[in-house]
């Protein structure tokens, strides 16, 4: 890695900053050679009505930290990263706690991507299987 994990995960909290991730109150908490990690509470604030985590904001969770991992991964300075794609099999509901995904490449192209999320629970619990698509469209100079 270019930078040092510390330096990863302090750049994407800087990036989470008024934003949706921010309101989410998604974490960015670990990264390695091939995969980042974020956390996610599990509150009312991302429940759906009946108490229990919502998907749309499981889907959110996932689609931003596999476009934060094609950023670090890629050139973020030099590329948009945009998702184009995501599919989601939510397999799991959680009321309470915290949830984690983690981002690996499934295929690492120039120009598109395709990353396997997991979203865990804390005692490991696979609450949901993601499968997100991003592209990388370069920066206009």
């Amino acid at each position: 890695m270019k930078y040092s994990k510390e330096d990863i995960l302090a750049g994407c909290a800087k990036m989470c900053k008024n934003t949706l991730m921010e309101t989410l109150e998604i974490e960015f908490i670990d990264v390695g050679k091939d995969f980042l990690v974020a956390k996610m509470p599990v509150t009312p604030k991302v429940h759906q009505p009946d108490g229990v985590l919502h998907g749309g904001a499981m889907v959110a969770l996932a689609e931003s930290v596999g476009s934060a991992a094609s950023f670090i991964f890629l050139d973020g300075e030099h590329f948009y990263i945009r998702g184009i794609e995501i599919s989601a099999n939510h397999v799991k509901s959680i009321a309470s706690g915290e949830v984690f995904a983690r981002a690996e490449f499934i295929h690492k192209g120039k120009t598109t991507q395709v990353w396997d999320i997991k979203i865990r629970d804390v005692e490991e619990n696979l609450i949901s299987a993601v499968k997100l698509t991003t592209i990388a469209l370069p920066k206009k100079k």
